[in-house]
């Protein structure tokens, strides 16, 4: 699996998605700009020991990260989607994308992609859930529909 931060601010959040990336073996990928530094404490300590276990990829922006995965398919986390994420069948090595805390994923690109939009269902006057929470939800459903392959019990 593969989870994208599109241009994340809170180095708690980011490290805190880094530590459930590290644990469930999938790959993190950052794309700039970032809200904060790789080598900031918060960002570190919310990721524990895990880094060494991380394999993250950085990119200077949206396009670079395009060109480089190949225009790979994307499911993008909004709150705008039709779909719930648990209507979607999971590739193995599905890219699953939350944009940034304040703002989410710009609409421009939202609207390239809206086949692949998913939302997470929450209470109609709720904005949002924590960046972090989002990922582990879908990305626990994408590893449970693959039976936690390579996971230990």
């Amino acid at each position: 699996m593969n989870i994208v931060l599109l241009e994340p601010e809170i180095p708690h959040n980011t490290g805190n998605i880094a530590r459930t990336c590290a644990a469930t073996g999938t790959k993190l990928h950052l794309i700039k700009p970032l809200g904060f530094s790789i080598e900031d404490k918060y960002l570190k300590r919310a990721g524990l020991d895990y880094w060494s276990l991380l394999d993250i990829a950085i990119y200077e922006n949206f396009d670079d990260f395009i060109e480089k995965q190949n225009s790979p398919k994307i499911y993008m986390a909004t709150t705008k989607a039709h779909k719930t994420y648990a209507d979607i069948d999971y590739e193995k090595d599905a890219f699953i994308m939350f944009g940034k805390e304040t703002a989410g994923i710009p609409k421009s690109i939202l609207d390239e992609h809206e086949e692949n939009c998913i939302r997470i269902p929450m209470m109609k006057d709720a904005r949002s859930l924590n960046l972090a929470n989002s990922v582990a939800i879908v990305l626990y459903e994408a590893l449970r529909q693959h039976q936690f392959e390579y996971l230990s019990w």
